[in-house]
């Protein structure tokens, strides 16, 4: 797959279908829609090409937009890469972008830039300055351009919908079971290790404290969770905290992570975890003995779950 920075990067000599959207999650309900889009490609003899965008709409055009995004830009394009898709376009949505007209969009990006043959795209797309362009000028302006207009369903488009809001749901209520139902993956988060308050230490627990970049990514409810991570090479299990870490007096929320059968110095290294199961909500303990005891016991449960895991 190869990637480009704007509409304007984009060089192929080669015809192209292509489809639209912010395909946040790259769940299953997208993955239809990608898969129509890569095997179109295949037996039209064309190029396919995802064009989305980045910031997210929402974060540009509303001011006091506080969405949460189900993946970063790093994450979403490693999973839009396992598709198959040939080229990814990230062009960035300003408000200059947002006020172009749908002739504007359409010749200057999908034909002139993009070399559209198809485009897939949703029954209640709407484009174009003030979003006023429907499927139905897409298809007229296809007949002056020369491209055509694959309509993606009302229950497909549904399935997506369905899939986008029950994902974001299950995870602020903690339910990683349903989340990575919907998602076809299990959902992860990606940062930085960096030194927290070293407590973990102090109680034969230690951590690793995940710092996430990306400011607007969702983070699933505090609490305890079984997950797993690819680290020098080797699968690793271990159990996260994300939380204020209340019986030491916390204020900021972490994201600590204490590794099972494993132990090493992953101080500024990049690292991601994977989520499979939550285990228990934060708790408040009457002292640290209790918050040592209740760490024992969430590592036997996960020490239990994962012989049976797979």
């Amino acid at each position: 797959m190869k990637e480009y920075t704007s509409a304007a990067s984009y060089k192929n000599e080669r015809n192209s279908v292509v489809t639209i959207g912010t395909f946040d999650g790259v769940h299953i309900g997208h993955k239809a829609i990608l898969d129509r889009l890569v095997s179109t490609a295949k037996n039209d003899d064309l190029e396919s090409v995802v064009f989305t965008f980045f910031p997210h709409p929402r974060m540009v055009l509303q001011q006091n937009s506080e969405i949460k995004l189900i993946n970063t830009l790093s994450e979403k394009k490693q999973l839009l890469e396992k598709t198959g898709l040939d080229h990814l376009i990230v062009h960035p949505f300003t408000k200059a972008f947002s006020r172009l007209t749908a002739v504007e969009f359409v010749r200057d990006i999908l034909v002139n830039s993009l070399k559209a043959k198809k485009i897939i795209i949703g029954y209640d797309h709407r484009f174009g300055r003030n979003r006023t362009a429907t499927i139905e000028d897409l298809r007229e302006f296809g007949t002056v351009y020369n491209f055509e207009v694959e309509e993606i369903s009302a229950q497909e488009l549904d399935e997506v919908t369905v899939s986008s809001t029950k994902i974001r749901k299950a995870l602020e209520t903690g339910d990683i079971t349903t989340a990575n139902h919907y998602l076809g993956y299990p959902f992860m988060l990606s940062g930085t290790v960096v030194k927290g308050q070293r407590i973990g230490r102090t109680i034969d627990y230690p951590t690793a404290n995940l710092k996430i970049h990306e400011p607007h990514k969702l983070i699933p409810a505090n609490g305890v969770y079984i997950v797993f991570a690819e680290i020098q090479g080797k699968l690793v299990y271990g159990i996260t905290s994300i939380g204020t870490n209340p019986t030491v007096g916390g204020k900021q929320k972490t994201i600590e992570t204490y590794f099972l059968d494993f132990n090493a110095d992953l101080y500024e290294q990049p690292l991601r975890i994977e989520f499979i199961k939550h285990i228990r909500a934060e708790e408040r303990f009457t002292n640290v003995d209790a918050l040592k005891e209740a760490i024992k016991q969430d590592e036997d449960y996960a020490r239990t779950y994962l012989k049976h895991f797979g």
